[in-house]
């Protein structure tokens, strides 16, 4: 990297502009493709695995096919597992925010599953005129914030991820009958998944913090001690320093690294439109400290 911050790739010269201090830069240069060459898709995982999280303005040439054709490049797309993809797509989750798809609490996703997904793509088709950002979370440097004995602690406890959780009732901007609706789809098949706290990265080596809104308590610890637990880490999470906050404009492309983050989408924007489709990556199974694996106790269909 040039000392402007310029990527050479051979023939494309990508502009990598951090965002924020911790994580988040935007990306100039590449039109995004599925036939984008082979050192161009390595220069775009080094910058990924580096700031975490990578936008890219002006990408409206994207089609739905496009848009899982680029992220096939990063590993096997995955479908989401409870919510029915978009017709005419393989893989493309929408979120609609009229119908009730405003996930506007700190999460990383699908973490309800063992081998959640390593990465994730959101493109926006409408954004608001106003409000409806989204915000993401550094949870590499959250856990180099941690003092010494806090580490030892995280390291040691493990936590029980479902996707039935108190998060998915009714939103201050949802009705009772929408929030009824989401939980019939979201949670038609309940998962129950015991994970580290604490996760060794696979290709960075980074310790991570494995938390966030599927948590429904910590191995061991009543529900009273694990609310008090989890809001002691998800604080360090959350803390300002740790986090980057994107003003959407449609053909607005975003990238994370789902293993080292956490993201939030701001729900202020009221009734104004906001369409965005999401396609995932393929995850590996968490990895603690001391080599133990997540592990998915339980799956079952959630009563009629």
């Amino acid at each position: 990297m040039s000392a402007d911050g310029h990527l050479n790739v051979e023939d494309v010269v990508l502009s990598v502009k951090p965002v924020a201090g911790r994580i988040g830069a935007e990306i100039e240069g590449v039109r995004l493709a599925a036939d984008l060459p082979a050192h161009t898709i390595r220069t775009l995982r080094a910058a990924l695995l580096k700031h975490k999280v990578l936008f890219f303005r002006g990408q409206d040439h994207l089609t739905d096919a496009e848009q899982e054709g680029f992220a096939a490049r990063f590993g096997a797309p995955v479908a989401h597992p409870t919510v029915p993809v978009l017709d005419g797509s393989n893989y493309i989750l929408e979120l609609d925010g009229s119908n009730g798809a405003r996930a506007s609490s700190w999460h990383t996703d699908v973490t309800f599953t063992d081998a959640y997904p390593q990465a994730s793509i959101l493109r926006s088709l409408v954004a608001p005129d106003h409000g409806g950002d989204t915000l993401w979370a550094n949870t590499a440097r959250a856990y180099d914030d941690l003092p010494p004995e806090l580490k030892v602690l995280a390291e040691n406890l493990w936590a029980t991820h479902s996707n039935l959780y108190d998060y998915a009732g009714a939103k201050p901007n949802q009705s009772e009958e929408a929030a009824r609706r989401y939980r019939e789809v979201f949670t038609r098949t309940v998962y129950e998944t015991d994970h580290p706290v604490v996760r060794v990265h696979p290709e960075t080596g980074e310790r991570t913090l494995v938390l966030g809104h599927f948590i429904k308590r910590f191995k061991g610890y009543s529900s009273e001690a694990s609310n008090r637990l989890f809001e002691l880490l998800q604080g360090y999470v959350i803390r300002p320093e740790n986090t980057v906050r994107w003003r959407w404009r449609a053909g607005d492309v975003a990238f994370w690294d789902n293993r080292a983050t956490q993201h939030r989408a701001v729900d202020d924007y009221g009734d104004q439109p906001r369409i965005v489709r999401r396609v995932t990556v393929t995850g590996d199974v968490p990895v603690s400290v001391d080599g133990r694996r997540s592990e998915t106790r339980q799956v079952e269909k959630a009563a009629a």
